[in-house]
């Protein structure tokens, strides 16, 4: 099975759509929609919490009784301003109209009914800056794990043109905190311009798994265990939103011990 989904756009606006069983795992769900203005999207999932995350436009969005109005202040994911963002428990009714052209991406993780639904602002999300030289990128953690959620991990990151990401190679595929955590995770991939590409690689020790691929605007990397870098081609800038979740809600990684030097270097 590929680790690689190219967008394809369905009636309804949807044209990502990675399920547990499509991806042959156990924890993320991931989708993106375009949706036009006034067009609405509805559901009820019993087992899923949700995280949706606007990625541009603007849009109401009702969880049971909770209504959040007209949220959205960027038109581009490229534009230097934090998403606004809404938590779902599980069996919530969610619905969700366009005020703008809308793109949006709900991510998906087993719920237990343990935390309302809110608001996640702007400015309740934290904004860091990691790497350093060519491997400086931009971090804004929409739902970490010190926030409330029951398995959910969302962020996105913003890599400038020429630089690396995700790097140097780091894994968390083994159910074994405090050395490492088990969690498996999905990249939503934009690119500006978007006719560009990115590569991404990812690997494990044994090399069982080793794909490396040019990701182009709209695609979805699949990371289901594994090192999983990423390099941004002169010219181009990559946005990517990760979703992570796994059996425990903690995001404990490991580098690869090839490339550790660098760290210890810093």
């Amino acid at each position: 099975m590929s680790l690689l989904s190219r967008p394809k756009l369905s009636s309804d606006g949807c044209y990502q759509n990675i399920t547990p069983k499509s991806a042959n795992w156990e924890y993320v769900g991931f989708q993106a929609h375009e949706l036009a203005p006034q067009q609405t999207l509805n559901w009820i999932d019993p087992d899923k919490e949700s995280c949706l995350v606007i990625l541009s436009g603007k849009a109401d969005i009702r969880v049971d009784k909770h209504t959040f109005h007209s949220l959205g202040d960027r038109m581009s994911v490229f534009e230097d301003k934090k998403p606004h963002a809404v938590y779902a428990p599980n069996n919530s009714q969610v619905s969700i109209k366009a005020i703008t052209k809308l793109e949006l991406a709900i991510a998906t993780a087993p719920g237990f009914g343990n935390y309302p639904a809110r608001h996640i602002k702007p400015e309740d999300m934290t904004n860091e800056v990691r790497g350093e030289g060519s491997n400086t990128r931009s971090i804004c953690n929409i739902l970490p794990e010190y926030d409330e959620a029951d398995s959910l991990l969302v962020v996105e990151v913003k890599t400038p043109a020429g630089n690396w990401s995700s790097y140097p190679p780091h894994k968390h595929d083994s159910d074994n905190p405090p050395v490492e955590s088990y969690l498996e995770e999905t990249y939503y991939h934009r690119i500006n311009p978007p006719q560009g590409f990115v590569f991404q690689r990812v690997y494990t020790d044994d090399l069982a798994i080793d794909e490396t691929m040019a990701v182009e605007d709209k695609c979805v990397v699949l990371v289901p265990r594994g090192y999983h870098p990423v390099g941004v081609p002169y010219g181009y800038d990559s946005y990517y939103l990760n979703v992570m979740a796994g059996p425990k809600r903690r995001w404990i990684f490991k580098n690869h011990p090839d490339h550790q030097w660098m760290l210890d270097k810093a």
